[in-house]
């Protein structure tokens, strides 16, 4: 079942706290929102399972239109409910950032810069120095507890933010908190720079293809996709196009690999599982790479045409490529994906709208 209170909390950083390496660490943030409201954030940096190091990834620069939909900047505790057409994170399904990217870092060890610790520290004290960058955190409430004081930081009543990470394509143990459009992370607004940067965790234990509905990882389905195996992305997905019904909806594959994928057996779905027929190659080949594809693909693109409503996805012999609806229904063209057929093992990277 997906967790019970997700949301995202608006508010300024107070103080930090680390707890080491010793049981299962977490990095511990204070904030408080505009009407002074408290609230400790428990950010995972180290996992009970093996292998226990995280995976992370910083972006920078952030840009994605969630930034636009988010609740006003110390606006405290905002509920979300599981679902696309908000502010919510998805890891899988939101186009959020390439997985392949992430990297792993120790929870706390002996030296400076070199462990998970030491990389939050460095963005949220940026923060506590700053009363003008606002953080966002999305999670898991816990709280309020009116007769407890906070364990960490005493203020009362006890009150916080847990499950900063990943939130679907869990192991056995931790399946029942499996969900879509539940994730967690940490985003901090710098106002005076006009811009966002992303804080994204995961465990190496979390699958990276999950069910649309439940968030349960489907059965054989790869962890984390490594950078540059790639063999076929998405490269666009016309859905829904100006014009009378039925339109012609097309998805756009490229082969960016230097050898042949064979798509024998690969085919294309919408939601209902209908499948759609394949047009004729449309292909632009890369220089030296021979002639027009066929059904063994050399690098270059290859379309599939429809005519119906709908989110679609290609599949593979062994599993679908993620597909899913839109906030109203209709199909959502930022689609992401792994393979995990004979195209290889990628991330499906696309178009977005």
């Amino acid at each position: 079942m997906p967790l019970h209170a997700y949301g995202v909390l608006s508010g300024r950083v107070r103080d930090t706290r680390r707890e080491g390496a010793t049981d299962t660490p977490h990095y511990q943030i204070h904030m408080a929102d505009d009407a002074g409201t408290s609230y400790r954030i428990a950010v995972n940096v180290q996992s009970q399972q093996s292998p226990s190091e995280l995976l992370f990834l910083v972006l920078e620069d952030f840009h994605h239109p969630l930034t636009d939909a988010l609740p006003a900047a110390g606006s405290g505790w905002t509920p979300l409910p599981s679902r696309p057409g908000g502010p919510n994170l998805d890891y899988i399904r939101a186009n959020l950032f390439d997985p392949s990217t992430m990297r792993l870092l120790p929870p706390d060890v002996t030296g400076p810069d070199n462990d998970l610790a030491d990389l939050l520290d460095h963005y949220v004290r940026r923060a506590m120095g700053d009363p003008q960058v606002v953080a966002y955190v999305f999670g898991e409430r816990f709280g309020p507890e009116p007769t407890t004081a906070d364990k960490v930081f005493g203020f009362r009543p006890g009150n916080g933010v847990h499950d900063v990470h990943m939130n679907q394509g869990n192991s056995s143990q931790f399946r029942r908190d499996d969900g879509v459009w539940q994730d967690g992370g940490l985003l901090l607004h710098l106002a005076a720079e006009s811009r966002w940067v992303a804080i994204f965790l995961a465990f190496q234990s979390q699958a990276w293809h999950t069910d649309d509905t439940v968030g349960h990882a489907i059965a054989g389905a790869q962890l984390r996709p490594e950078r540059g195996t790639e063999s076929v992305r998405i490269v666009a997905a016309l859905v829904n196009p100006v014009g009378t019904a039925p339109e012609a909806e097309t998805i756009t594959l490229m082969n960016v690999s230097p050898s042949p994928v064979d798509l024998t057996g690969w085919r294309v779905a919408d939601r209902g599982e209908t499948d759609m027929h394949r047009s004729r190659p449309h292909a632009r080949r890369r220089r030296g790479h021979g002639d027009e594809p066929q059904r063994r693909r050399r690098a270059g693109q290859q379309r599939w045409c429809h005519h119906a409503a709908g989110s679609a996805g290609a599949q593979g012999p062994r599993g679908v490529v993620h597909r899913r609806a839109g906030p109203r229904g209709g199909a959502d063209r930022r689609l992401l994906a792994v393979l995990t057929g004979d195209v290889g093992r990628g991330r499906v990277t696309t178009g977005s709208d």
